[in-house]
C-alpha cells in the first residue's frame, strides 16, 4: 500500500474516531438534560464529521482512479469512474 493511500486512511479513520468521541458527547448530553441547541450543535459537529470523512474516502479512491486506472480496477473492488461518481453524490 502507498505511503498516501495508508496516510488517506489514516486520516479517515482519525476523523471517524472523533466523529464516534462526539457522538458519545451527544448522548450524554441528552441524557443529561442539555438545551436543545447544545444538543443540536454536537450532533451538526458529528454529522460533518462523518460527511468529511465520506468526501476524504471517496475523493482519494477517484484521485487513485484517475492516476491509474487500471491498477485502480484491480485494488479497488474494480471501481469505475462513474461508479465513484455515484458514492461521491449519495455524500452529497
Amino acid at each position: 500500500m502507498p505511503t498516501t493511500e495508508f496516510d488517506a486512511q489514516r486520516k479517515i479513520a482519525n476523523r471517524l474516531r472523533r466523529a464516534s468521541g462526539q457522538l458519545t458527547a451527544v448522548i450524554t448530553a441528552i441524557e443529561a438534560g442539555a438545551s436543545c441547541r447544545d444538543v443540536v450543535t454536537q450532533l451538526a459537529a458529528v454529522s460533518s464529521a462523518i460527511d468529511r470523512a465520506g468526501f476524504v474516502l471517496v475523493s482519494t479512491a477517484m484521485k487513485d482512479c484517475v492516476d491509474n486506472p487500471a491498477k485502480t480496477a484491480e485494488t479497488q473492488d474494480g471501481l469505475t469512474i462513474d461508479e465513484l461518481q455515484k458514492l461521491f453524490l449519495m455524500l452529497a
